[in-house]
């Protein structure tokens, strides 16, 4: 483990941890140490990769979509407790600042999709923007690859779901409200507290909440269908703003609301435990005991039907305290099933979306 686990300023994560998939590895030892410091302000690198797809079938029963598409590797957002970390490690990278400082950019996503959806053997079913790492983190703003996809998935009349916690998402909007009018949108807005202090430092470069609230708001104006996912809950730090996390969501515009509870799997473990023994001394061993309590004395939890929502009495109470209030706070209400039955290519030649 490369670093000595003292924050790193705009950052969520603080040390390198080994890349499970390599024998060796170089780096910082000490930060007094020979090898050349980081630096607070070390600036991000974006690396531009060609994958062959893009498109990935998700064969998991946890989550509520089939397929999945990520523009982006690596996420600049930092937040600490990112699931999807250890995914980095596949490109030869740590999970731990690697993961927010080296985002690789798939610049060719919207032609694999296009090419993807031309295919005769594609069985239409919606495609999540996400799923891994955020479309809209910071990059988005610059490349534009999010912005791409969306206007072929208009152009196929295809049906897809977004997931973020970046207001960024509002430059679409009006792409968004034009695939929501023939039903072929939603979107996933994903909070985790009220707190700017501690959304500072557990989501160090993500919008801030009252930013996420107003997108949840101009997505409902525009008839976007939106739905608030409090991912993660974490006990003893956020859990207790469970029912205000709802009141304000549902205030704010959206359909309905989802959560899971927090699994530090793989290299998320070490890096979420610097991470509180750095922000929250004093809670730290408390919110570890409990979140073991729900993954069967361990930090995690593998097994479907388990991993996202947890066992055991504290999980037990956590999801009774969300069903109830989620129920004071939406009612009945339901996020709507995508159309698929609208699904068109155009014909050749006609999509200038890529100039």
């Amino acid at each position: 483990m490369q670093g000595d686990g003292k924050a790193v300023k705009g950052r969520g994560a603080a040390m390198q941890v080994p890349n499970r998939f390599l024998s060796r590895s170089q780096g910082i030892v000490h930060w007094e140490g020979i090898d050349e410091p980081l630096e607070d302000a070390r600036p991000t690198k974006y690396l531009v990769e060609h994958p062959r797809t893009i498109v990935n079938r998700v064969e998991s029963p946890d989550l509520p979509f089939v397929h999945s598409l990520n523009p982006y590797q690596g996420c600049e957002h930092g937040c600490a407790y990112c699931y999807a970390r250890p995914t980095h490690e596949y490109w030869g990278y740590s999970a731990g600042l690697d993961f927010e400082q080296v985002i690789i950019v798939k610049r060719n996503a919207p032609e694999l999709l296009e090419k993807q959806l031309r295919n005769p053997r594609w069985a239409v079913e919606p495609i999540s923007i996400s799923g891994a790492t955020d479309p809209y983190q910071p990059i988005e703003r610059k490349e534009r690859i999010t912005r791409q996809l969306l206007e072929v998935a208009l152009a196929f009349k295809q049906p897809v779901s977004v997931i973020t916690k970046n207001a960024l998402v509002l430059r679409d909007l009006d792409l968004l409200e034009a695939l929501a009018s023939q039903g072929l949108a939603m979107v996933a807005i994903s909070v985790t507290t009220l707190n700017e202090d501690l959304r500072r430092v557990l989501e160090p470069r993500t919008s801030s909440i009252a930013n996420r609230l107003r997108a949840i708001g101009a997505l409902r104006d525009a008839g976007v269908p939106v739905m608030a996912m409090l991912a993660p809950i974490i006990p003893a730090l956020n859990e207790s703003e469970v029912p205000d996390l709802l009141r304000a969501t549902a205030e704010a515009g959206a359909i309905s609301a989802s959560y899971t509870i927090l699994r530090t799997n793989g290299a998320v473990e070490p890096i979420f435990t610097a991470w509180l023994q750095e922000h929250s001394p004093d809670r730290a061993a408390r919110v570890m005991e409990h979140v073991k309590a729900m993954h069967g004395g361990l930090m995690s939890d593998s097994a479907f039907g388990r991993r996202m929502r947890g066992s055991g009495v504290h999980a037990e109470h956590i999801a009774r305290l969300f069903k109830v209030m989620r129920r004071r706070c939406f009612g009945e209400a339901h996020m709507p099933t995508l159309r698929c039955d609208l699904f068109k290519p155009p014909p050749q030649g006609q999509l200038a979306l890529f100039e």
